[in-house]
């Protein structure tokens, strides 16, 4: 009975979690953006808040809450960047980028995971390397590839056009991976429970730098 209590209240934990980092995203993604590139995609915090998922999450949670995002936003509220919304998104410039966002989440998520297993004093880097890692492994690369699909461009010419995105990209993440390693130390439960069972961070540990200055 014990254990079905904790099992339910894990599980109303997970759903909350996934849910608040969704309506993150959002809010991430209606912020006012930049248009600083002829590709017509605009800058926003919306990946910031992705991969911040993954990271603060782990993969299956950070995965779950950026497909509860894209899934609202498919269905017509407009929470993508600019206010949009609907599936016609998918027929603009931004659709390889949003569809690249949960494997993004997910990959980040599973890197922060098995790093912050036995890096405890290196937490932010590490977590700024599984994140800047997603992103080139996922964002950019199905960005690229719905760019010279939708712009009807070549490949090299598309990433051209995503290569204005990078400088902006390595600021979020460092951004990002600064945030998730505070919430971390704060909640050092926070990551699935086999991980924070055997090696959550000792008041200790948290108070030994990070290697970053």
């Amino acid at each position: 009975m014990e254990k079905q209590l904790t099992r339910s209240r894990d599980t109303t934990a997970d759903l909350a979690l996934v849910a608040l980092f969704a309506a993150l995203i959002a809010v991430c993604a209606i912020l006012p953006a930049l248009k600083l590139t002829a590709s017509g995609v605009p800058i926003t915090l919306q990946t910031f808040g992705v991969l911040l998922a993954g990271a603060v999450l782990g993969a299956r949670r950070g995965f779950l809450a950026v497909c509860l995002y894209l899934l609202v936003g498919f269905a017509g509220l407009p929470i993508f960047s600019g206010g949009a919304g609907g599936l016609g998104v998918l027929a603009g410039p931004t659709a390889g980028y949003l569809l690249a966002f949960p494997f993004a989440a997910a990959l980040c998520g599973f890197l922060v995971e098995q790093l912050l297993r036995t890096h405890l004093r290196w937490q932010t880097p590490l977590v700024f390397l599984a994140g800047i890692t997603s992103s080139f492994a996922f964002i950019h690369t199905f960005g690229i590839i719905g760019l010279s699909i939708q712009l009807d461009v070549s490949l090299a010419q598309a990433l051209a056009l995503d290569v204005a995105f990078w400088p902006g990209d390595v600021i979020k993440n460092i951004a990002m991976a600064i945030v998730a390693t505070a919430v971390h130390r704060a909640f050092p439960d926070l990551l699935p429970r086999r991980f924070a069972t055997n090696h959550a961070v000792s008041p200790e540990s948290s108070r030994q730098p990070d290697g970053t200055h």
